[in-house]
């Protein structure tokens, strides 16, 4: 294949319609604009503050979309109970975020982990995460375990 063989897909391209050409050309005259209202002048549409009567897009806008607008800086969190490490790690094993990736327990890495109480813990563990609930830390340190926040 060369370049002179390259063709766009059949369908994508199409001939730009010319509107206002006379009536033989099928748009001629209203130029598919209908007979007069606003629709039919120049610069009609464009600002989102008048509405004529509704209520105007920008002041429905949080309402379209539930509970208001969400905060950007809002931390979103790994969250893993304690059912799940006692599952997956055996006594004295560290618990950190690099291996409850290993351990498939994390929906995105990207984020910090949180460990909730949920559960019982048996074995010891080392406890390497960004954030734990009291009720989690107290049943990792009554199973001989350890807790450790990581910044």
């Amino acid at each position: 294949m060369k370049l002179h063989d390259l063709i766009p897909n059949p369908g994508s391209k199409k001939n730009r319609k010319r509107v206002g050409r006379g009536i033989s050309a099928g748009q001629g005259k209203t130029a598919g604009r209908g007979t007069k209202g606003e629709g039919a002048r120049s610069g009609q549409g464009g600002n989102l503050y008048r509405q004529g009567g509704n209520l105007p897009f920008y002041r429905r806008l949080p309402f379209m979309r539930g509970e208001g607008f969400s905060p950007l800086n809002t931390v979103e969190y790994n969250e893993v109970n304690l059912d799940q490490l006692s599952d997956a790690f055996k006594a004295n094993d560290e618990v950190s975020p690099e291996s409850l990736e290993a351990a498939r327990l994390l929906r995105d890495s990207r984020n910090p982990v949180v460990v909730l109480g949920r559960g019982e813990v048996s074995i010891p563990l080392k406890v390497r995460v960004h954030r734990v609930s009291e009720g989690a830390k107290s049943k990792i340190e009554a199973a001989g375990g350890s807790v450790e926040l990581i910044a």
